[in-house]
This record gives structure tokens, sequence and C-alpha cells, in this order.
């Protein structure tokens, strides 16, 4: 009797059960999705932040300023005003200020357009402020007794300029001639210059230059 009631014993022996897990709540998962979207929008928001910042110190720099031509500004196309007298300093002598003219070949081929050459020196021995600017330049081309063009009666945007040349000293400007009449007030002309011998003639101010006889082809 003793070994059954051991055997019964043995036999009817239980197994630990683990403890009962409880599955998170709707409401928790919702937190939790809630609290990862919250911080990756955080970090969209720097990471924006950032490439903004570092845009900002590569940004569009200063725009370059041009430096002073070596010659002198050319009279432009459309109407200016009268010329006006030299201007100078003080210590300069008016006489000491003289204007010649060139041209850049003696003669031209058909459909070669001249390049005529405006020169002012100052042969004194002192420093000379001289009005350079297109409202006191002026080309002018002829033909004998007829005036072919001047650079005055179709300038725009002429203007005055002063600049300082020194003692035995030299400016020049250069002027493109498209070979064409012209009139004042830019009057239209139909005719254009033909074949034959012109000279020009240039000047500056209350200055003209000496006669310069060059050829079209």
């Amino acid at each position: 009797m003793a070994g059954n009631g051991t055997g019964a014993a043995r036999g009817g022996a239980s197994k630990p059960v683990p403890p009962n897990r409880r599955k998170p709540s709707p409401a928790v998962y919702r937190r939790r999705r809630l609290a990862v979207l919250l911080l990756a929008l955080v970090l969209v928001g720097l990471l924006v932040f950032a490439v903004l910042w570092i845009a900002s110190l590569f940004g569009p720099g200063q725009q370059p300023v041009a430096e002073e031509p070596a010659e002198l500004p050319v009279a432009s196309s459309s109407p200016s005003l009268s010329p006006q007298p030299l201007a100078s300093s003080a210590s300069c002598d008016e006489s000491d200020i003289t204007v010649s003219a060139a041209t850049d070949a003696p003669a031209y081929v058909a459909g070669e357009n001249p390049t005529l050459i405006l020169e002012v020196e100052n042969t004194g021995k002192s420093d000379c402020e001289v009005d350079v600017g297109t409202e006191a330049m002026e080309f002018v081309v002829t033909s004998g007794d007829d005036r072919i063009f001047s650079s005055k009666d179709c300038a725009v945007d002429t203007s005055e300029l002063m600049r300082t040349i020194e003692a035995g000293g030299s400016e020049r400007a250069q002027f493109t001639w498209e070979r064409q009449r012209s009139a004042p007030g830019c009057t239209a002309v139909n005719a254009n210059p033909q074949p034959g011998t012109y000279v020009l003639v240039t000047k500056l101010g209350q200055h003209t230059s000496k006669k310069v006889i060059f050829e079209l082809q």
C-alpha cells in the first residue's frame, strides 16, 4: 500500500505554468507610431536647415568691376549736343593741347570699313586735365566740298569725361566708319559714299586736327 501511495504521488506531480503575458493595446501601438513619425520629421527639418545653411556659404559673389579702358571712348550713333570747349587745369596752357587725325590704312578695298583715329597730346611741361568725352569729340569725313559723315550726327549717350594727360603724354580714340553718309539730326540719307578720295578731320572741343587723306576702292 505504501508503494502505491508513493507512485500515485509521483504520478500526480504537475509542471510549472509560465506567467500570462498581455499583448500591448492598440493605443500603445498608436503612441509608438506617433513618436517615430515625430522623430522622423525632426530629422528631416534638421537636414533641410543644414543644407540651406551650407548653400548660403556659397552664394553668388560680387560682380567684377570693369577696368578703365586704355583708349578713349568713341562717339556712338544718335543725336548729340554741340561741341563743348576744351577744359584744362589752371597750370596748363591751352596751346599745349594738340589734336591729330589718322586712319589705320591709306586705302580700303570694297567692303572694308576704315578705322578713324583721334589723338590728343599734351606738348607742354605741366599735366593737363582735358575733357575727352564723346560730347567734345567729333570725326568728320568730307569729299571736296561735300560733307559725307560726322560722328555727331547720330551720336547717343554723349558725355563729359575729364582726364589728366601728363606732360608729353597722349590719349587716342578710335571710331569704325561703316562707309555710310550721315546728316545733322540723324536725317536718313539714301546715297552711300562711292569709291574715291576722302578727307578726315578730328575735333576735340575747340581744337581741330589737320586733314588726313584716305581712299575708298
